[in-house]
């Protein structure tokens, strides 16, 4: 397996079940933990209007950034296990309420596209609670495929997102 070293990559956390605060916070405390990982930088915590028409409760968002020596897939497994360490149950559905979602943005400059695994993360330039707290960690990122983060559109009212604590 080809190993990578030092990479920079960001991650997406969510969460609108059982205290989602302590949900993202607990979630940057295990990404922390992560074998041959290292957190880097958290950002604000946003509350956004849930995504996708379905009705539930706002989301408590945010973005990690971690320094890796794993490949994105073996990131991708850790940050499932997280997931289930914290009561995550993947059913299928999109969109639905969720106790925690982690998500790989971005892994270095490198493009994925696999059975699985798709980086950077292909919503990324649509969602809000996504790109305000990742602007926050990363202002200068260049989005391989799209460009300039600075250089996407926020659209802070669709879905509505509040910055709403920093860490």
């Amino acid at each position: 397996m080809n190993r990578h070293h030092g990479v920079d990559a960001f991650i997406g956390v969510g969460s609108n079940l059982s205290h989602p605060v302590q949900q993202v916070e607990a979630a940057f405390e295990r990404i922390d933990g992560m074998p041959e990982t290292r957190l880097t930088a958290t950002s604000s915590l946003y509350r956004s209007s849930p995504f996708g028409g379905i009705e539930q409760p706002d989301y408590v968002n945010a973005v990690a950034g971690v320094s890796t020596n794993l490949d994105a897939r073996a990131l991708l497994e850790a940050l499932l296990s997280i997931e289930q360490q914290q009561g995550r149950e993947r059913d299928g559905s999109r969109w639905g309420p969720r106790v925690i979602d982690l998500d790989l943005l971005i892994y270095g400059s490198d493009t994925v596209d696999e059975p699985g695994l798709q980086v950077p993360h292909p919503g990324i330039a649509q969602r809000n609670f996504v790109l305000l707290p990742l602007g926050e960690l990363a202002p200068d990122l260049v989005i391989p495929g799209l460009g300039a983060l600075s250089s996407i559109a926020v659209n802070s009212d669709e879905p509505r997102i509040e910055r709403i604590a920093r860490i």
